[in-house]
């Protein structure tokens, strides 16, 4: 990773740390759900879907993939807080032990706003999947399994992006701050 593209000031996470990592959470899934007849993941879309691809090839439970998309950012790199529904699930999930699966926690507003939105379809049980948290405050949102926490930088990498660019970078990285200031 000596070749670092001009936006990126340095690597944060290699791709092995991060692979060993998913293993860990998933067997804490597994250990969790043993006795579930089936496990819903809910990726958010577009930054969980490489750690949701990796996460669910490692769980050795029975589970099946759904996927919703929503928006907080527009087209823009500021979010002003507020979060729509862009992209709802295929199926209902009454009675489903469901976990939603996020790339990252930054101010907690989507993850909230998608906790809120899924529990009153009755899952059997919800919990909340983020693979990156941000080192600062966000909302007050149940996170059951964490991967890292970052500092409160700009990150890219493994799903995150900066205006849809180094989405699918195997790492993380922190962006220069003169790319997004």
């Amino acid at each position: 990773m000596t070749d670092l593209h001009p936006d990126l000031a340095r690597v944060l996470l290699s791709p092995d740390v991060i692979q060993s990592r998913i293993k860990e959470i998933a067997r804490q899934i597994e250990g969790d759900y043993a006795d579930a007849e089936c496990v819903v993941l809910i990726g958010i879309l577009k930054g969980a879907f490489i750690f949701l691809s990796d996460l669910s090839r490692e769980l050795k439970i029975p589970h099946t993939v759904d996927f919703i998309s929503v928006s907080s950012y527009g087209d823009s790199a500021v979010s002003n807080g507020a979060v729509r529904l862009i992209l709802d699930l295929r199926k209902p999930i009454k009675n489903e032990h469901v976990i939603i699966v996020e790339d990252i926690v930054d101010t907690g507003n989507t993850l909230e706003y998608l906790y809120r939105t899924l529990k009153w379809r009755n899952p059997a049980s919800l919990r909340t999947c983020t693979l990156f948290q941000k080192e600062r405050e966000s909302k007050d949102v149940p996170v059951d399994y964490l991967g890292f926490e970052l500092p409160d930088v700009w990150v890219v990498g493994y799903g995150l992006d900066y205006a849809d660019t180094h989405r699918t970078l195997p790492y993380v990285a922190e962006l220069k701050a003169e790319v997004y200031g």
